[in-house]
């Protein structure tokens, strides 16, 4: 089950647990974030993008009632590392897991499947320095497997009509978000500010769109990581 470069994350929600690599390859608070974000209606069936070893379908799982979700990694190593996370919580019944490039979801499961897409994508630019396009690492931080432009149109594709894009991304890259969202015609509904801590400059977004919706954008309440104390604040229980 666990191989010896790997260990067992406990996500502390229902017993729950994560394979992750001892070397690197982790979840990250961003991961947390957006499953505490996003809002689902009872039976959604939900398509995870970029899914890495697969702690938002599970967290997802945990947190919703879901008819059932489908996640998509594109390296070989990671998408088994998410295959084997689904044994260990006896949900591979539940969520899928597909070793696929996340363009090809439309000709995977076909256009409009889905209530709800989500993505922790790469949130570096590809033009922002040397990067090794074989290091998974680089591949899960740059935009080298795929671009924004990419999740979001892919998005579009499985996306039932009104169906919702949720994503956390950096706060730098606000601008190119919304207009990602808007060239692929998923209105942006809400949208939350993340900081490190009062006082501190923002450092992530979390953004909800709607597959056609109408312009009209909530911005929620200011999300803080850190009390002042220096205390994790966004525990899921």
């Amino acid at each position: 089950m666990v191989k010896d470069n790997e260990k067992i994350e406990d996500l502390g929600l229902k017993g729950y647990k994560v394979i992750q690599s001892k070397d690197g390859f982790c979840f990250g608070s961003d991961a947390v974030l957006l499953s505490r974000f996003v809002k689902l209606k009872k039976g959604a069936r939900v398509l995870d993008m970029c899914t890495g070893t697969g702690i938002i379908p599970v967290l997802l799982w945990g947190l919703c009632d879901l008819s059932g979700v489908e996640a998509v990694e594109i390296i070989p190593e990671v998408a088994d590392m998410a295959q084997r996370t689904m044994v260990l919580n006896a949900l591979s019944d539940k969520i899928h897991v597909h070793n696929a490039d996340l363009k090809d979801a439309k000709k995977m499961f076909g256009a409009h499947a889905f209530d709800a897409v989500t993505c922790n994508p790469p949130y570096m630019n590809a033009g922002g320095g040397l990067v090794n396009p074989k290091d998974k690492l680089a591949i899960a931080r740059h935009e080298i497997a795929c671009t924004l432009d990419d999740v979001v149109k892919s998005a579009n594709d499985v996306l039932k009509p009104c169906g919702k894009l949720f994503m956390v991304h950096r706060a730098d890259r606000m601008c190119d978000v919304i207009s990602t969202f808007r060239k692929y015609k998923i209105e942006p509904k809400r949208l939350a500010v993340v900081y490190p801590s009062e006082g501190k400059a923002a450092s992530l977004i979390l953004i909800e769109g709607a597959r056609g919706g109408k312009a009209q954008l909530k911005l929620e309440s200011a999300i803080f990581m850190y009390d002042k104390d220096g205390n994790y604040l966004q525990s899921l229980k």
